[in-house]
């Protein structure tokens, strides 16, 4: 069953189209790519998804819901983790439910169990300057986790990462996603990162941009350190050139 659908949506500015009947869909657990090059309206339909920005035509449904131009259902992370500095990794993580109307004390002791579990140990009383790009992110996502409804969105959360980091955040991504039930909607400009990620993929091309393809990943996670060298991966690698070249 679709967890949250677009349907038909499209989107101006000014005299520019934007998107154009763009719908895609997210199943319960899965990550699903959005692929496509700068400024083909990734980031604009995320905007509309996440309630920020009211399409022209088109709705999006989250567990059957109409919630198109309502914000607050689905949960987004923009590329940078925007920690606030002023504050310690607890207190930025606990933003999200002192929103709600949970106490400090309490919403403080309510997300302590979850620092183990995303690797942060250690890190509650430090400020942001003092944490990698890598950890930074982690905390970035646990706070993101922690605001959502069962679905997040990701707007190239890795890309300011090195190579080496990078990879190591993917297979830590992909864990913690098997653990915690999560299901995601990514976007990216980068075409092994989305094979590696991904259940599915939607290509997004033009200008107006507009769903062109979709491609299942069909190999089982969690997926080999190798997976990118196969001939599998490859075969991917050249669905998408075609498709968006």
């Amino acid at each position: 069953m679709e967890l949250l659908k677009t349907s038909y949506i499209s989107k101006d500015f000014g005299e520019k189209k934007i998107i154009e009947n763009v719908s895609i869909t997210l199943g319960h657990q899965e990550i699903v790519s959005l692929l496509g090059v700068s400024g083909v309206g990734k980031t604009t339909l995320f905007h509309i998804i996440s309630g920020l920005m009211e399409p022209d035509k088109g709705n999006v449904f989250l567990s059957g819901q109409d919630i198109t131009g309502k914000p607050g259902y689905v949960s987004y992370m923009l590329q940078k983790d925007l920690l606030l500095p002023y504050k310690t990794i607890e207190e930025n993580v606990a933003l999200p439910l002192i929103i709600n109307g949970l106490k400090k004390k309490e919403a403080l002791k309510k997300i302590h169990p979850y620092f183990f579990q995303f690797g942060l140990e250690g890190t509650e009383k430090k400020y942001p300057h003092q944490l990698s790009g890598g950890m930074r992110q982690r905390a970035a996502l646990l706070r993101t986790y922690l605001f959502s409804k069962g679905v997040i969105l990701l707007d190239e959360p890795f890309s300011a990462l090195d190579t080496i980091t990078k990879t190591s955040m993917h297979q830590w991504y992909l864990n913690m996603m098997e653990q915690i039930h999560l299901s995601t909607l990514f976007i990216t400009h980068d075409i092994e990162e989305a094979i590696r990620l991904s259940d599915r993929i939607y290509l997004l091309s033009g200008r107006p941009g507009r769903i062109t393809k979709e491609l299942l990943i069909s190999e089982k996670k969690p997926r080999g350190k190798d997976f990118h060298l196969t001939e599998q991966f490859l075969y991917y690698k050249k669905e998408i050139f075609s498709s968006i070249l």
